[in-house]
């Protein structure tokens, strides 16, 4: 009996060591933003998801609204609607908005440049709110760009009633649709320019320069981050869109409603730790990278390239391997003049054993305008002479 006993004990006690280890891996996991309201932790080119609390849940955003903002703005840079040394007036109204601000006066004119160093590194309501302006010409129909532009991007459980991101009832997101704005505003290369900086200046040749100070102190403090938006309210508590590139693998961390700055930092922290030891990407396209040409009817041109719009990557985790992968092209086979550049062309899908890994779509490289009828006539003619 006390043999039995004994051996009964010495399987408990190796049994018990055997599953500490997991235990402590699966504890290790489900605390990764244990001090935040809403998490998630995804890999930038695929969009996979590598960790996530309660993602769905609409929160109050406060100002990583402005990364919405920043994508508009990014979207008509790269249409040339503006450009970076376009003036822009602030209005009585975005000299008037409450908050961190970089103290616009009323009839102040400042950069397209000027305005994205305010908005990115120091938040500046007033400076989100002259853009606004500028863009869409009053704060409403910026807001329902904003909207529409959140629809187009698929997200669920978004709804914006400014561009800054100060309380109002209604204006809300979540931690899974914060993270997807923050890979279509990575889209924009450029964008890391401002959110990387930790510290700028502007008015630098008058009496009145003013010191940047980036809110997200993670970009001086910890390796690899360059960007991208903190928030803060009352109701929203400290919140941060983060991105962090290491080697080629680049990720975007969201953290909802900590209590402290110093919290928020924590677990920000803790889901980039444990993405860079866990996982690792190997790329496949850069942005822009031609990869067809498709027909345009009744173009200026013939054809137009279709392109990436963002980088694409294969996702894996370390020690394993990305091999056998094939690429599914589709493209529209009734593309009509006149096209812009950006426009939606196409798709591209990366798959693995049949199993989709990235899909994203493909844009026109160039506009292509409607042919005159002259050029129709030629094309039409030297058709004609071909067959006849």
């Amino acid at each position: 009996m006390k043999c039995n006993i004994m051996k009964l004990l010495v399987v408990i006690f190796l049994f018990s060591l055997m599953t500490q280890p997991v235990l402590a891996s699966e504890k290790k996991s489900t605390e990764l933003a244990a001090q935040a309201k809403s998490a998630i932790l995804i890999e930038r080119d695929t969009g996979k998801v590598l960790y996530e609390k309660n993602s769905d849940q609409p929160l109050p955003p406060a100002s990583m609204t402005k990364i919405m903002t920043m994508i508009l703005i990014m979207e008509a840079l790269d249409k040339g609607e503006i450009t970076f040394k376009d003036k822009v007036r602030a209005s009585e109204y975005a000299a008037s908005m409450g908050g961190s601000q970089i103290f616009l006066e009323p009839g102040e004119e400042m950069t397209v440049n000027e305005l994205l160093k305010g908005i990115a590194i120091g938040s500046g309501n007033d400076a989100s709110m002259a853009m606004a302006e500028h863009l869409a010409g009053s704060e409403d129909k910026f807001v329902e760009m904003m909207n529409k532009k959140a629809k187009e991007i698929g997200l669920k459980h978004t709804k914006f009633q400014n561009p800054t991101g100060l309380p109002v009832d209604d204006h809300y997101s979540t931690a899974h649709d914060m993270a997807m704005m923050g890979k279509e505003l990575l889209k924009y290369e450029d964008i890391i320019n401002y959110t990387s900086k930790y510290e700028d200046y502007l008015r630098e040749d008058t009496d009145k320069k003013f010191w940047l100070v980036n809110t997200n102190r993670l970009v001086k403090f910890y390796p690899g981050v360059d960007g991208l938006k903190t928030g803060f309210t009352g109701q929203a508590k400290y919140c941060l869109t983060a991105t962090a590139k290491k080697g080629n693998m680049r990720v975007i961390a969201v953290v909802f409603g900590a209590n402290t700055p110093k919290e928020r930092n924590n677990e920000v922290t803790k889901m980039l730790d444990y993405a860079f030891s866990q996982y690792t990407t190997t790329p496949l396209y850069k942005k822009d990278a031609p990869i067809k040409k498709v027909e345009v009817n009744k173009g200026e041109q013939k054809y137009v390239n279709a392109v990436t719009s963002e980088p694409l990557s294969v996702l894996a985790k370390k020690g394993t391997t990305a091999k056998d992968m094939k690429t599914e092209v589709k493209l529209d086979e009734n593309l009509n003049a006149p096209v812009k550049k950006g426009d939606e062309i196409g798709t591209i899908t990366i798959k693995k054993d049949g199993k989709v890994m990235s899909k994203s779509p493909l844009v026109a490289e160039e506009d292509v305008e409607i042919a005159s009828y002259w050029q129709l006539f030629k094309r039409t003619f030297s058709l004609f002479s071909q067959t006849s």
